[in-house]
Formats: C-alpha cells, sequence, structure tokens
C-alpha cells in the first residue's frame, strides 16, 4: 500500500492557518483601497491560449510560462505569470466601448516556472490596478498615491518610493550618446550593476553620470538635470518631479533612472515600492502602452502588489474572540451572536473543550461568559 505524503513540488505550499485568512483580510483591505477611488474588479482567468498570452508579453517573460496542452481544444495553453497583460487585453476587446479613463482591479495567483533566491514561490499573489486612456502626470500621481494608500491600509509602514525612467537609455541612444542595440543591451547591464570600471571598457563613459544619479530623490534628480545639459529630459524629469511632490510625506523618495528589472513594458514612468523590515520590492508600477488588436495603442499607467512577504511577516492576522456553544446550546442565541459579529464553534460532543478549540468565551444560557 502506497504511503501518502504531504511533498509539494517546489516553490508551491498550503497556505494554513492562521496565514490563509490574513492573507484573504489583507486581499479585501488593499482591494476595498483600490474600490474607494474608483477602480472596479475583474478577474481573468487562470489560462489562456499560450499564442495569445505571448503576443501581448514582453522579453524574457515569456520563457516564464508553465505550458500544458488543454485536452479539449488540443491546443497549448499556457498559466498566467503575471496579470497585467491579461488586464489590458479585457480593456481592449470586452471593455473597449467602455467610458476612458477605465479604472480596474484585480486580484489571482500567478505561476511562475522558475523561482528565485529572494522570492521561492513559483505561485503567489498578485494585486493590482490599471488606469487606462491617460498616463499624464496627473493619472501617474494617482496610481503612485492609490498604491501608498492600499499598503498603508495594509499595515504597512515606512514605505519607500523609487522612482526610475525606463526609456531614458534608448532616449540617449537616438540622440547624444549614440548606441546600436547590441550596445545599448550592454550599457543596461553596466548600469544595473553600476560598474563604472565596465562602462568605461566598453567605451561609454558618457553614461557613467547616471551611476552618480542614483540615491536620495532631490539630490539625484539634481545630478540627472546637470548631466541633461541640452534640456532633452526636461518634460520626463518635470513629470517624474510633480509626480515625487505629490506623494512628498507620504514616503521616503528615491530616484534610480536606469532600472529595468521588472520594467521591460514601462516607458516614460516607473517606481518600485519597498518598506521597512522587508528585503526586496512589495510592488511595481508605472506607464505603459496597451496594443490593440487593429494595431492602435492607448496610454495606460498602473501597478502591482506582490504581498506574500507581507502576509508571512503577519500582516493582515487578527485575532479573534470565539465563543463555544456547549452542546444542547439555544440556535437563535446563537444566530444572534453571529449576526453581531461573533465566531461561534459549537460542541459536537460532551468531550469537546472550549479552550482546546481555541475558544475566547462560552456562551452560558444566554449569557456570554469569559474564559
Amino acid at each position: 500500500m502506497r504511503t501518502q505524503s504531504n511533498l509539494l513540488p517546489e516553490g508551491f505550499h498550503d497556505a494554513l492557518p492562521p496565514y490563509a485568512e490574513a492573507a484573504s483580510r489583507l486581499e479585501r483591505d488593499v482591494l476595498d483601497t483600490l474600490a474607494s477611488h474608483g477602480y472596479v474588479r475583474v478577474t481573468p482567468p487562470l489560462a489562456e491560449y499560450e499564442d495569445g498570452l505571448t503576443e501581448r508579453m514582453q522579453g524574457a517573460s515569456r520563457n516564464d510560462l508553465m505550458r500544458f496542452v488543454d485536452p479539449i481544444s488540443q491546443r497549448t495553453l499556457a498559466l498566467r505569470p503575471d496579470m497585467t497583460m491579461q488586464i489590458g487585453r479585457i480593456a481592449t476587446t470586452s471593455l473597449v466601448d467602455r467610458p476612458r479613463p477605465l479604472r480596474l482591479s484585480y486580484s489571482g495567483q500567478v505561476l511562475k516556472l522558475r523561482s528565485g533566491q529572494l522570492q521561492p514561490e513559483r505561485s503567489r499573489l498578485q494585486i493590482g490596478a490599471e488606469l487606462i486612456g491617460n498616463d499624464s502626470v496627473v493619472a501617474a500621481s494617482e496610481i503612485v498615491t492609490v498604491a501608498i494608500e492600499a499598503l498603508e491600509r495594509a499595515g504597512v509602514t515606512g514605505i519607500t518610493v523609487d522612482f526610475t525612467m525606463p526609456d531614458l537609455i534608448d532616449i540617449l541612444a537616438a540622440g547624444p550618446l549614440p548606441l546600436n542595440q547590441a550596445q545599448i543591451a550592454e550599457v543596461r547591464g553596466e548600469l544595473d550593476m553600476k560598474d563604472a570600471g565596465g562602462l568605461s571598457a566598453i567605451g561609454a563613459t558618457g553614461y557613467l553620470p547616471l551611476i552618480e544619479a542614483t540615491g536620495p530623490f532631490d539630490e539625484a534628480m539634481a545630478r540627472l538635470r546637470d548631466f541633461d545639459t541640452g534640456g532633452l529630459l526636461n518634460s520626463r524629469l518635470d513629470g517624474v518631479s510633480q509626480i515625487a511632490e505629490s506623494i512628498r510625506g507620504k514616503a521616503s523618495l528615491t530616484l534610480d533612472p536606469t532600472e529595468r528589472h521588472g520594467f521591460e513594458y514601462q516607458n516614460w514612468f516607473g517606481f518600485t515600492l519597498y518598506a521597512d523590515r522587508f528585503i526586496g520590492a512589495l510592488g511595481r508600477g508605472g506607464s505603459y502602452e496597451i496594443v490593440h488588436p487593429n494595431g492602435t495603442s492607448e496610454a495606460a499607467v498602473g501597478f502591482s502588489l506582490y504581498p506574500n512577504p507581507l502576509i508571512d511577516a503577519g500582516f493582515g492576522a487578527k485575532t479573534r474572540d470565539q465563543i463555544f456553544l456547549p452542546l444542547g446550546y439555544d440556535i437563535q442565541r446563537a444566530g444572534e451572536l453571529r449576526n453581531q459579529g461573533w465566531r461561534t464553534v459549537a460542541a459536537l460532543s460532551d468531550k469537546d473543550d472550549a479552550q482546546t478549540l481555541g475558544c475566547t468565551h462560552i456562551l452560558n444560557g444566554d449569557e456570554i461568559q469569559t474564559l
């Protein structure tokens, strides 16, 4: 006889009490925050046809798909590694006739083919909001503000917003600091590692000042403006500065103008959310374009939160009082208590013990007694 095992595939785990309930509460708090700002929820499916999904994906993320053959259609399906692209599909098809700007929120599990050292889970919760039809400074400021408010509603403090300009290298490479496509990739790699020696070795010394334009927002922005002697970046720098000013005092502000990790499809503006006590990002967002089936594009701005580290740290957890209902309890009275918000745990035999079952109170006749 085969012995049953509790072994799960690498990167997957069960959500047990109290973490499963904490996750639901945190998810609800974040979604309620988004709803309070007018973001209506959509729920795309976990799997889609692979070809349709990859058409909307960018870069290396195409290699992060878990694939399988649909026994009904015999076509290859893929499990989503990210929900943002699905929101874009919905906005340009099912909701294409809805008035713009269109505010959508979403929440669900995404699945990665591989895990990383900082984030070993391959299945994780993604919650986010997308503002479709506008990527102005006002729209971007709203998105960043809502993201901060959502984290605060979940109990997060010590939030840092790190701004970036995902298409900065492309702009410079096409203008005052020319590079071909191969060189662009090399320069991005060296800038990601903040490797001044590497930039010099490949002859890209003109990009060296960008390494210094990283750090606390005001100082880094001043260095970036000094670097932009020709005024080519004026409109972008002004826009990012205005967004930062709109949240000043709500979070710590930093700037890394060349950061590209996680910003494969964003254009003029991006941001990463960090918080004290947590290693790695809690979320990312920025501006991008959604391509319609007819080939036209539409501006959008949004963010995604990945709250698993918050859940693991106990955010969303809340101690709840429970009333033990002994055998022969008053059913009507128990119903009244549940309507008042109490949790009840009914005895199934005279061996059931209130404290063993995690109860804090007991119903004695009509009276509630503290244990």
